[in-house]
């Protein structure tokens, strides 16, 4: 098997994850409430995913002007995707902006764990390996949110499991950019495409995921206790696998 196409194998790793999670979604039927800890519960993965193995990469050899010029080029990406959002639901009635705007949060933490996967590998092939095995547990929170607001939201669910089966696209077009673009390209470069991504991720996630969690109205204790757990769980699965 080429080095390419190992490369994709390893990010259908954490695709794999969410996928279960937007399955689980369609199986099992659960009150507003717990949509909400599950919204909290990916947050939390989101944020340890940047502050655990995101930002520590880019730190180590990343001037401090550059990486802030990178993360607010993330930041205005966001804003961007944002727009694109508000004039998708003008002119196709599926679903709120909130939820897609969840969606993007999911599908962009998906692009990143395919960028560190595909820049890990071109590296070495047990670094692309470690990063897709963190994934895939950590990920089954962010599919059952996303799938579960859809249906808490109406939306068919023929169009459900299309929508879930495009969560496989961001994380091979990561993993395609990271190990092609990035290979070879100088730890400057791979740490401000990292700071860039942090900077979509992390928008995404504040802006959009977690007020969107907020919504169902769970009790402050549950989504404090989901986002504790979903944070905990990633940090911990990065310590024992890294």
């Amino acid at each position: 098997m080429s080095d390419f196409l190992m490369v994709l194998t390893l990010a259908l790793l954490p695709a794999g994850g969410n996928l279960v999670g937007s399955l689980l979604a369609e199986w099992i039927r659960v009150p507003s409430w717990a949509i909400g800890a599950a919204l909290h519960a990916a947050a939390g993965v989101a944020i340890a995913v940047v502050s655990v193995d995101m930002m520590p990469r880019a730190l180590e050899t990343l001037p401090g002007w550059l990486l802030a010029i990178a993360f607010g080029c993330g930041a205005a990406f966001s804003i961007m995707l944002k727009w694109g959002v508000d004039w998708g639901r003008h002119h196709v009635s599926t679903g709120s902006a909130g939820a897609w705007m969840v969606y993007m949060a999911v599908a962009t933490d998906l692009l990143s764990d395919g960028l560190m996967i595909g820049a890990g590998s071109a590296i070495a092939s047990g670094l692309g390996l470690l990063l897709g095995l963190s994934q895939v547990v950590g990920n089954v929170p962010g599919g059952f949110a996303a799938m579960a607001n859809f249906s808490d939201e109406g939306v068919s669910r023929r169009t459900r499991l299309m929508i879930a089966a495009s969560f496989v696209l961001p994380v091979l077009l990561g993993a395609s950019v990271g190990f092609w673009l990035l290979r070879g390209a100088g730890s400057i470069v791979e740490s401000a495409a990292l700071a860039f991504i942090i900077g979509v991720l992390l928008l995404a996630t504040i802006e959009d995921l977690v007020p969107q969690a907020d919504e169902p109205g769970a009790v402050r204790w549950l989504s404090t206790i989901s986002f504790s757990a979903g944070f905990a769980f990633l940090v911990l699965l990065s310590s024992y696998l890294g």
